[in-house]
Formats: structure tokens, sequence, C-alpha cells
């Protein structure tokens, strides 16, 4: 009887400090609907006492055309709230309309966001959707949306 509450209380232990948790064993991952690929991202802690957290991500344009009026921003999974909006700091063409982008076909386009909400804190899990908005060579509107799943580092 001694050894199994020594065996409950230990499988407890574990459990309460997170070595038991499976979040903490799935891999990073970023994935877009096909045509825009996640090349790189990385999601970072920022200074105690400030909001100057940041989320970066590296696209691939893969659709066979240059796309226009690029937008990228970053939710909450599962539908929540808005963590922040990222913009172009690389390989991108500033349009000049509302401060959208365009990225060129086949070609890295690096997206940051800096002061992102509710990123978590330096080793936990992340997990937030992206949203991509652009207009095609036709001049119609399109979403592609994606996840990512990463450690904060």
């Amino acid at each position: 009887g001694w050894a199994i509450l020594v065996v409950l209380i230990a499988i407890g232990a574990l459990a309460y400090f997170g070595v038991l948790n499976p979040g903490r064993f799935l891999p990073a991952s970023c994935t877009i609907t096909p045509g825009v690929s996640c090349e790189d991202f990385v999601v970072k802690e920022g200074t105690t006492g400030t909001n100057d957290n940041t989320i970066t991500i590296t696209l691939r344009n893969g659709m066979g055309d240059d796309v226009t009026l690029v937008n990228v921003s970053m939710t909450e999974s599962d539908g929540g709230a808005e963590i922040c909006n990222l913009n172009c700091t690389s390989g991108c063409n500033n349009v000049g309309i509302y401060g959208n982008f365009s990225m060129p076909d086949g070609e890295l386009t690096t997206w940051t966001g800096v002061n992102c909400t509710t990123v978590g804190t330096q080793g936990s899990k992340f997990k937030g959707d992206i949203a991509f908005a652009y207009v095609g060579t036709g001049g119609l509107p399109h979403l592609k949306t994606g996840t990512i799943t990463t450690q904060v580092e």
C-alpha cells in the first residue's frame, strides 16, 4: 500500500512541475495554406515591465505572381483577440497605401510585429493564428490563414 502511495505522489509531483506535459515535446511549426510558405519564425518576450514582445516570420511567395496590398496579422489561436500586425522589414516593396506592401514572386520576405500582446513568458508555448491578406493579379482580395506553434524565446 505504501509503495502505491509513493508512486502516486511521485506522479503527482511530476505532473505539477510540468514534466509530464505533452506540449513541451511538440515540435515548433509554422504553416500557411498553399502558395505562401513559412520559412522561419521566432516569438520573443520583451523586457520585463514593457510591452515590446516581438514576432518575426520569414515568408516566401510561391503563388506564381507578385501580390500587392499584403497585410499580415497575428491573432490568438482559435479566433481570439488580435496580438499584433506585422510589417515587412525586408524583401517587400512599400505600396504606400494603408501601410501595405507587395511581395515579389518566389522571394523571401521578413515580417516583424512589435509591441505584441499575449505572447507569454520565455520558455512557454505560443500558439497563434496568421492572417495573410492580399490582392491578386486580377484585383480581387484574398485571405490565407495559418498557425504558428513555438516556444517563446
